[in-house]
């Protein structure tokens, strides 16, 4: 049944293609789109006669009346266009409500998840790529990450963009769950006819980060007007740069915020933390840190010269040393992407009471970056390795019998990602009119992703060993593995014993390649998420049987029905703990949901005496849930236009997110991380007033002394194992969300829209997943140790060291977020000079604040990294004849370099100099020329003043690629 439906989608279309033809000479025609929301427009009054009737984003009303209560920010094609827009989540991070947003930067090299390299997430309001609900035309897409609701903005083609609608707040009674901080709906373009053409080409000032981009669409009516056919093909190839194509970050040169060696307490002008370069790992090299004497520190490098152990930096880092650069694991800035994607949209109006549509949408993208590569702590060489340097060999303990070596492994190649996503969704469904007042709609959503994941660079774990414990051969006097001559020295899973092929772990790039390449493992993960969505709707108004004073009342009845799947199956070695790669497990789950839900809006009064409009709106929604159960959600809003220029607005609402698949059904997997323990003497003062008597009380209960606890140090240099897994005991999270605001449309300033609203989000019962750091200091920062964080801990007896750990996600958090968004329009025009538009999109953050557990204290962010107290977005476009000027400024505030709670509770921390990272000034231009109406050349120039990021940060507070140009055309026929 699921691939007959499917296929019908497909069906639908291509008859659609087969009545049709696209007759040579057609003129390019784009039919009038429908306005945007109130935010968007500019012109438009509150009220205007014979409106075209829509559905806008935020309800399933149909209205003639764009002066939604909720506030709507909305960015038309032409302001793409006139950007050069390739990526939009690039576009879309410049915006302060999604500022913190997930683009290809931040998931390339080591900063990418597994599995997440390439991807381009939204993020609204800083609280999760989960609470965000992406849409397209007001209906669901699948995922593209798995056990995640999370959509891919790279499957979503540029070139059909009519309009994106970005709707802060609780959006969960319209469109259902995981709308929590709103939903951002891309709008396609509709009745397209004729050809358009489109291609684009950019380049940083440096000659690299080069991007290329590529559209053809394809339209036409038929049948009078009746029915179109629209094909549209998209091409998008970014480039991948790499860490050492930017001088700043390569070798010596990379400056980071360290320990300083210096630091005494409370002494003024010596801060705790500077900035430094030529930082490295301690005991640790790319050729090997050899030690002899067992003591930890290496005596030798691996090609047999006295080891520089240079100058140490507290916190396991040296300086001026033989050991390997900080800098060198800084892999990849940006990864390479090429995506194709197709989209065939059909629609065919039988009669007025029937009207078909169909749309199919075949997205791949392919996504590679490499990362760091695999790295050896103190690993044992017996004294009979060939490959011993005959200095270290003399200088070996027979009573030890051999040596230890720490290792980087980059000449056995750094790991990496190379990731296919291939996205399939269509959509069928038939609308209409039952009477003037009565419209219908039903539609089926079916989407299906699959993800390819190809790690590159891996390591096989019993080769590697039994490669690395070379001998010779003493009948032929070879150097081979010792697994080979004696098949029991060692264990073979993987190959056989004669197979193996050794490597010199003494030198860097010294191993025979035949070595290098068995013990490299090449493993394939596999992933599919899978969505089925049935809407049905009935909307309407009473105008034929009942009216308010204001006017008929209308509403919307309707019920659906929607289905997740996903399974994630990591490769059999990885299932095994046979690579140098976390130990993986088999991962799925399915949940599905049956809802109901209706809207009703309220004309209370129009056209009156301090009361041009008063409308009363609401919603509300029933979910049943295979995995949580029931769960209510409702909004209600208010809308007062005391006269025409004016009008105040509010709203509130409860909005749900159910836990999404991964969250509920994830499989226990092995991870890893080095803790900076919050139980060290240095780092009593940087959390909560409560960590130095948790950590007195956590280190007791593992068996330490009061003089062991004041002393208490980690001296290790490795990443500690640890579990993460789902919670299938997870419940829905709820938000409870209000704004407030007012909307200026003054009638003496033609074209001038100002909407300024107030925004509140308080997230309860929240579902938190925090890393493996966060865990142990949020164990001590709570009012006590008998929290669910300090549960999740394991410390060694009579050490008091962090040796096991488990990460799972819990509701257990808080979150509240509150601010100002102030959106403005300007659209005018100066005699004899030209057109200008004006927008302005700025943010006032108020609070973002986290309850880590029930009864903590509340710990802010506001002001940290992608989280400023003030942001904007300015675009002014300029046109006169056929020449287009178009000038945009991303800019936020300082951001602090590290939590408040760190500086609070140590003045001296860092210098204040460096307490902020500096503000974001991102300007970009681009200018056009139209040669007639069907050719227009264009070009322009992004990050014009070449801003940089900021001291100690290779990504931040803007990207590393600097100033780039670009230059493209577009044909329409």
């Amino acid at each position: 049944m699921l691939k007959s439906t499917s296929r019908a989608a497909l069906c639908v279309a291509a008859s659609a293609i087969a009545i049709s033809a696209f007759a040579p000479g057609t003129a390019w025609a784009q039919a009038e789109a429908a306005p945007a929301a109130d935010d968007a427009v500019a012109t438009t009054p509150i009220a205007q006669p014979n409106e075209i009737v829509v559905v806008g984003t935020g309800s399933r009303l149909r209205t003639k009346d764009y002066q939604t209560a909720s506030p709507i920010v909305s960015f038309g094609s032409d302001l793409l266009e006139k950007q050069g827009v390739t990526n939009v989540t690039n576009f879309l991070t410049g915006l302060p409500s999604l500022v913190g947003s997930s683009t290809s930067r931040d998931n390339s090299g080591d900063r990418a998840g597994i599995g997440y390299t390439g991807l381009n997430l939204l993020n609204l309001r800083n609280l999760g790529i989960d609470r965000t609900l992406v849409l397209i035309n007001g209906r669901r897409q699948v995922s593209g990450v798995q056990g995640s609701q999370a959509v891919d903005i790279n499957t979503i083609p540029v070139s059909l963009i009519e309009r994106v609608d970005v709707l802060t707040g609780g959006a969960s009674a319209i469109y259902g769950a995981d709308g929590v901080t709103g939903v951002v709906n891309f709008v396609l373009k509709k009745n397209f006819e004729g050809i358009s053409a489109q291609a684009q080409a950019g380049i940083s000032k440096y000659g690299d980060s080069g991007d290329r981009f590529a559209a053809l669409t394809f339209g036409r009516n038929f049948a009078g007007g009746r029915g179109n056919v629209t094909l549209a093909y998209e091409f998008g190839d970014s480039d991948r740069l790499q860490t050492r194509d930017r001088p700043q970050f390569t070798g010596s040169r990379q400056v980071g915020f360290f320990r300083n060696p210096d630091y005494t307490p409370n002494t003024p002008g010596v801060y705790s933390r500077i900035p430094l370069n030529d930082v490295r790992y301690q005991w640790s090299s790319r050729q090997g840190a050899v030690d002899v004497t067992f003591e930890g520190e290496p005596d030798f490098r691996g090609d047999g010269k006295p080891y520089n152990l240079g100058t140490e930096i507290p916190g396991g880092y040296s300086r001026g040393s033989d050991d390997t650069l900080v800098s060198d694991y800084g892999n990849d800035l940006l990864p390479a992407i090429t995506r194709h994607v197709v989209n065939l949209n059909t629609r065919f109006e039988v009669s007025d009471a029937l009207k078909l549509f169909a749309e199919a949408k075949y997205a791949t993208t392919k996504s590679y970056s490499l990362g760091q590569p695999t790295f050896d702590y103190y690993i044992f060489v017996p004294q009979d390795n060939p490959y011993i340097p005959d200095t270290i060999r003399a200088a070996i303990n027979p009573d030890f019998g051999g040596v230890l070596v720490t290792r980087d492994n980059f000449d056995l190649g750094q790991r990496g990602e190379n990731i296919k996503r291939e996205t399939f969704r269509s959509v069928i469904g038939a609308e209409g009119e039952l009477s003037s007042s009565l419209h219908y709609e039903v539609s089926y959503v079916f989407g299906r992703t699959t993800v390819t994941n190809h790690f590159v660079n891996d390591r096989y774990t019993d080769r590697f060993n039994a490669a690395l414990d070379a001998v010779r051969d003493p009948a032929t006097g070879q150097i081979t593995c010792r697994i080979n001559l004696d098949p029991t020295a060692g264990s073979a899973v993987t190959f056989q014993p004669g197979e193996c092929r050794p490597i010199n772990l003494f030198g860097e790039g010294v191993s025979d390649p035949a070595g290098v390449d068995f013990v490299r493992a090449s493993t394939t993960e596999r992933s599919r998420i899978t969505q089925h969505v049935v809407n049905a709707s009935l909307s309407g108004d009473t105008k034929g049987f009942f009216s308010l004073p204001g006017g008929p009342v209308g509403f919307v009845i309707g019920g659906e029905y929607r289905k997740e799947s996903s399974r994630f199956v990591p490769d059999v070695l990885e299932q095994q703990g046979l690579t140098f790669s976390n130990q993986l497990a088999i991962s799925q789950g399915e949940f599905n949901v049956k809802e109901v839900f209706g809207e009703l809006d309220l004309p209370l009064v129009r056209d009156k005496p301090f009361a041009y409009v008063l409308d009363v709106s609401g919603a509300v929604r029933y979910a049943d849930y295979s995995s949580t159960g029931g769960a209510t959600t409702w909004k209600v809003d208010a809308a007062w236009a005391p006269i025409r220029d004016i009008r105040f607005r509010g709203t509130i609402s409860q909005a749900v997110r159910a836990p999404n698949i991964g969250e509920l059904y994830g499989a226990a997997g092995q991870t890893f991380t080095f803790f900076d323990d919050p139980c060290l003497p240095s780092n009593l003062g940087l959390g909560k007033s409560t960590r130095p008597a948790n950590c007195q009380a956590v280190l007791t209960a593992a068996g330490l002394s009061a003089a062991q606890i004041a002393n208490f140090e980690d001296t290790r240099t490795v990443n500690i194992s640890g579990t993460t897994s789902g919670n299938a005991r997870l419940q829905p999270e709820k938000a409870r969300t209000w704004t407030a605001g007012v909307v200026l449309q003054p009638s003496f300033i033609r074209g001038l829209a100002i909407a300024v609203d107030w925004y509140d989000i308080k997230l309860r019962q929240a579902i938190n997943t925090v890393d493996a750091q966060q865990l142990a200091e949020l164990c001590v920062d709570q009012p006590t140790i008998d929290n669910p964080f300090c549960g999740s801990i394991v410390r060694q007896q009579g050490t008091g060291l962090i040796v096991d750990y488990t990460v799972s996600p819990q509701n257990v958090a808080d979150f509240r977020t509150s601010g100002l968004e102030v959106n403005i329009n300007y659209a005018f025009k100066v005699e004899n000079v030209g057109d200008f538009q004006l927008k302005v999109v700025g943010n006032y953050l108020n609070k973002l604040t986290f309850v880590d557990s029930p009864g903590a204290e509340p710990r802010s962010t506001l002001g940290e990294t992608y989280q400023p107290q003030y942001q904007a977005f300015v675009n002014l476009a300029y046109q006169t004849g056929p020449f287009g000027f178009n000038y945009s400024l991303s800019w936020w505030d300082k951001t602090r370099r590290y939590s408040a709670d760190r500086t609070n509770g140590n003045p001296n921390y860092v210098d204040p100099q460096y307490a902020w990272y500096k503000q974001r000034w991102v300007h970009n231009i681009s200018a056009s020329f139209s040669v007639n109406k069907r050719m227009e050349f264009y070009g322009g120039v992004n990050n014009l003043f070449n801003q940089q990021p900021d001291i100690g940060s290779i990504t931040y507070p803007t990207e590393t690629s600097g100033t780039s140009f670009y230059a493209g055309f577009r044909a329409k026929f």
